[in-house]
């Protein structure tokens, strides 16, 4: 099986607790196509670089994913009809990172300063 790093970015408006349900959806998904999800990290609401359909902010998730290419071309489909779903990122890896992303290791350490 395949490893894939994947981001969603989620419309700003919904809730934190709509973008677990939609994480939620997505992991049906992969399981479905008898894949598993390693890790789920939300990142939180940022600021997005330009607007995305008049959205400046957005729900980013990262999803550590080992499946089939073709469970992976089912999500991202499923998340191309999705009205929720701003962009997703899907990068192809040799092996997951250990411990936080770097966005939540920077978070960290910026409320640690404070």
């Amino acid at each position: 099986m395949t490893k894939y790093e994947h981001i969603v970015l989620a419309r700003q408006d919904i809730s934190a607790s709509q973008v677990e349900t939609l994480i939620e959806d997505f992991t049906k998904v992969i399981e479905s196509g008898e894949g598993k999800v390693e890790k789920v990290e939300s990142w939180g609401l940022r600021n997005i670089a330009y607007k995305i359909k008049k959205n400046r902010k957005a729900h980013y998730t990262l999803m550590n994913i080992e499946c089939t290419p073709a469970a992976m071309a089912e999500l991202e489909r499923q998340q191309s009809i999705n009205e929720d779903i701003l962009r997703i990122m899907t990068i192809k890896v040799d092996t997951f990172e250990e411990g936080q992303s770097a966005v939540l290791s920077s978070k960290n350490e910026k409320k640690t300063r404070r």
